[in-house]
């Protein structure tokens, strides 16, 4: 039988793999309906080229963009340290490199790719995590590397944004029709229509859901690198606390109860139960 570890991973690749099959799926129906096989071909030229190059410079435009410096080893030397091992556990071939964000709110991300990749923390996050909460969020982020993660999210997001620029052309080459469709001169393919007007919403809801299903993977690979689910439960708790308190202070009386299929990170207390879930399973093995 499957270990409630290696359940939960195969069915996150099944749903990533799922996912990004349907997203390309819509990309290539949408061009293809648009543009002919012509375009369609096109389209992918382009694509692959910009995946190619597109990474790294998005990678350090956003370090600009958040003002991000380098932490040297001589500032956070533990820091380094389980980053080190956490690298090493994850059998990755170099270090991630860790920045610092001047920003009050609580947060971590990384950008880059497997063989470079850096982590950024915030100086409310440093602030406001022990060092054992801290370790789990690094191994959070490592993880995010370890499994591909960053590609893959950024592959999805660029069909995404590919879908949406397609379906805006075709709106607006529609919209310059309509003399000759009003006058009989061309006919609608109503597919057509409803793919303009569908694909970029359901592209976002297949993005969106991709990278909950992301989030829940690498809960389980930190689990895995450090040992101690507890650790992230617990930091993931103070992290939504925190966050929590900061809105109220932005937005006082403002609530919104966002649906679980518009956000881009699952549920807080889903993430905490099964990382308890994971906890309960290796106690009673």
């Amino acid at each position: 039988m499957l270990s409630i570890r290696a359940y939960h991973a195969w069915i996150n690749r099944l749903q990533t793999l799922l996912l990004i099959c349907l997203l390309l799926g819509i990309l290539i129906l949408t061009g293809w309906l648009l543009f002919g096989e012509e375009g369609l071909w096109l389209i992918i030229l382009v694509s692959v080229t910009i995946l190619l190059i597109g990474p790294a410079v998005a990678s350090r435009l956003t370090l600009i963009l958040y003002r991000a410096r380098p932490i040297t080893q001589h500032e956070a030397p533990e820091l380094w340290r389980i980053i080190a091992f956490l690298a090493a556990r994850a059998e990755l071939t170099s270090v991630p490199t860790l920045y610092y964000v001047a920003s009050p709110l609580v947060n971590a991300f990384t950008v880059g790719h497997r063989r470079h990749a850096a982590i950024a923390l915030t100086d409310g996050l440093l602030r406001y995590l022990s060092i054992r909460e801290l370790a789990a969020v690094l191994a959070h982020e490592t993880a995010h590397v370890a499994n591909g993660d960053l590609f893959v999210m950024g592959l999805a997001a660029y069909i995404s944004r590919l879908i949406r620029v397609l379906a805006l052309a075709g709106q607006i080459l529609l919209f310059f029709m309509l003399p000759f469709v009003f006058f009989g001169y061309v006919t609608i393919n109503w597919m057509v229509l409803l793919l303009l007007f569908f694909s970029p919403h359901l592209a976002l809801l297949l993005q969106l859901g991709l990278s909950r299903v992301r989030e829940f993977d690498a809960d389980l690979k930190a689990s895995q690198l450090t040992g101690d689910p507890e650790a992230l439960a617990l930091a993931l708790a103070k992290i939504e606390r925190v966050s929590r308190s900061w809105q109220a202070w932005l937005f006082p009386g403002w609530s919104n109860p966002q649906s679980s299929w518009l956000r881009t990170h699952p549920a807080t207390e889903e993430r905490i139960w099964r990382l308890r879930l994971l906890r309960a399973t290796s106690n009673i093995q």
